[in-house]
């Protein structure tokens, strides 16, 4: 999986591309790290070149938007493919998560 990272105001908007799964999750994790530990974070994660999310990337994203209510952050996920969506609505997660 491919990650960049630039500032769009007080964002970080984070550019994803390939698959987010059981490979991938641990180094997104780690590469996200510094982002969603600051108070008041706001992250942009664009899912538009994303392909897949296996339940190792779900566990990912609901570690984030947990962080986000402890440390007043903010996620926001955008340009879900609906195959995505599809799991997002299945585990109950497009509940949780915001997605735009």
């Amino acid at each position: 999986m491919n990650i960049e990272f630039k500032k769009e105001n007080e964002n970080t908007v984070v550019d994803m591309e390939g698959r987010l799964d059981t490979n991938t999750a641990p180094d997104f994790q780690k590469e996200l790290e510094e982002y969603y530990n600051a108070q008041g974070f706001s992250l942009i994660l664009d899912f538009e070149k994303l392909d897949f999310v296996s339940s190792a990337g779900l566990r990912v994203l609901l570690l984030i938007q947990k962080k986000s209510k402890a440390l007043s952050g903010n996620m926001i996920i955008k340009n879900v493919k609906p195959e995505i969506q599809e799991v997002f609505n299945m585990t109950g997660f497009s509940e949780i998560l915001t997605i735009e």
